[in-house]
């Protein structure tokens, strides 16, 4: 296993080097399906993302020679490769274990995620920010130490600085000393200092409101006040009402005087502050759903091609009517617990706190049509799957009729199935589908049971 440091680009200019400190995502984890979609491409990674992550089993995965020749020209000699610890893999494994994904999850992608969680850690030094159980509630935190220490730290007074009070200059001046003082000293000069400073206190607020009403006063003052006309001082107050209406209603209208004011309030409301750009310490990138839902689950950073981060997940799961459990193995047409063909697909979701839920259809009614009917008699000598001519009931309908997942027909016929799915699409026989004009039914999927309309045969 060879590990390859991430290249650079070497370049003189302290412009880019200012910009790839700000660069969104610091680590990013990368799996197969991007790199063989080239979605995002090299160019897009690069200039959003420090450092570029993967495993050596997802380089090995690409097998196509034209994407495996681009991906060693563009993007091989910028990225990390980088095994997981055992310690990582194994917290995985059990994760995805206990929310039902690990059956569809291959070792490699259990690998992509532990190798996220690792690079989580060590760049928050801890998995305070991430969920051990996937039924945990909240995050898990930062150690009762490190808190501890927080507070303390938070709990000393600032000497200097602009957070630390300014002490006034009566208080600086009284040093009292317990042993060096009589009480009844120390306590007569706390009272002149408090008295002090009440006094100044006072003295501000009469010149602060002394400000804005010493124009009143000089109005006000007898030696200047001249007398007027009762009449001409009626007019004026009535034209000082009329003033005061006006500005109060155009407080309210848009005039010409006020139009650029009006503007500049529209256009500061409209204009929201940005938030500031976050960026993301560790992330991965996938397009596997069962990945995803276990990353959102542990509450990994999980971003898109265009690099937003992802907090909800939708998907489709099959729920058991028979024993209310789920699996998300889409393949399945027996339930893996009762063994009974009673699976439906439900669709379910994962958001930002790791709540996976099951969107259930409301006032479902399982429909029991076809559940009920008499089976041919079994006939000896035909253990082999061979019937002679008439026999598992009119038409044949009971011949090879599936009831079990683990019954000999249906292992044969998934079988059968299996191997005509396996196609080489370099052999000159070979032909797509659409061209041969072959067509698999609706589903493609074995026949299980004796269908909806069994009853419904006539007999002759």
């Amino acid at each position: 296993m060879g590990t390859s440091p991430p290249r650079e680009p070497v370049d003189g200019a302290a412009s880019q080097t200012a910009s790839s400190d700000n660069k969104p995502i610091h680590s990013l984890v990368l799996d197969t399906g991007p790199l063989i979609k080239n979605d995002p491409s090299s160019s897009a990674l690069l200039s959003q993302v420090k450092t570029l992550y993967t495993i050596p089993s997802v380089v090995a995965e690409i097998k196509d020679p034209a994407t495996r020749a681009r991906f060693e020209t563009t993007l091989l000699p910028f990225i990390t490769i980088r095994a997981p610890g055992p310690a990582s893999v194994k917290f995985v494994t059990d994760f995805a274990k206990r929310t039902g994904d690990y059956s569809v999850l291959s070792r490699p992608d259990i690998e992509v995620i532990a190798l996220c969680y690792e690079l989580e850690c060590e760049r928050n030094n801890g998995d305070w920010r991430l969920r051990n159980t996937p039924g945990q509630k909240s995050l898990n935190g930062r150690p009762a130490n490190s808190s501890e220490g927080n507070e303390s730290e938070s709990g000393k007074v600032p000497t200097n600085g602009k957070e630390a009070l300014e002490t006034p200059e009566a208080l600086k001046e009284v040093v009292i000393g317990p042993s060096e003082v009589n009480p009844s000293c120390a306590t007569s000069a706390l009272e002149e200092t408090m008295d002090a400073l009440s006094l100044e206190t006072e003295l501000e607020a009469a010149s602060s409101i002394a400000h804005p009403v010493e124009e009143d006063r000089e109005l006000n003052d007898p030696g200047q006040v001249e007398t007027t006309d009762p009449r001409t001082a009626t007019a004026q107050s009535s034209d000082l009402a009329i003033n005061d209406e006006s500005d109060s209603d155009s407080d309210g209208w848009i005039t010409p005087s006020n139009l650029k004011k009006h503007q500049a309030e529209d256009s500061h409301s409209n204009t929201a502050p940005q938030p500031l750009q976050r960026t993301l310490q560790a992330a991965i990138l996938t397009s596997d759903y069962a990945m995803q839902n276990v990353a959102l689950r542990i509450n990994l950073n999980l971003v898109t091609p265009s690099f937003a981060r992802i907090t909800y997940l939708k998907n489709w799961v099959l729920r058991c009517h028979g024993c209310f459990s789920v699996t998300k193995d889409m393949d399945k047409q027996f339930c893996p617990k009762c063994g009974q063909p009673t699976l439906t697909r439900a669709s379910c979701s994962t958001d930002s706190k790791g709540n996976f839920q099951i969107h259930l259809k409301k006032n479902f009614q399982w429909n029991k049509r076809g559940n009920v009917y008499s089976l041919p008699k079994a006939v000896h000598g035909s253990a082999n799957g061979r019937l002679s001519k008439g026999q598992g009931g009119q038409g044949g309908w009971g011949a090879e009729l599936i009831l079990a997942e683990d019954q000999k027909e249906y292992t044969k016929l998934a079988e059968e199935q299996r191997r005509r799915q396996k196609k080489d699409i370099m052999d000159e026989d070979y032909l797509p589908g659409i061209l041969s004009g072959k067509r698999s039914g609706q589903t493609g999927k074995i026949r299980v049971g004796a269908g909806k309309n069994v009853n419904s045969k006539r007999k002759h």
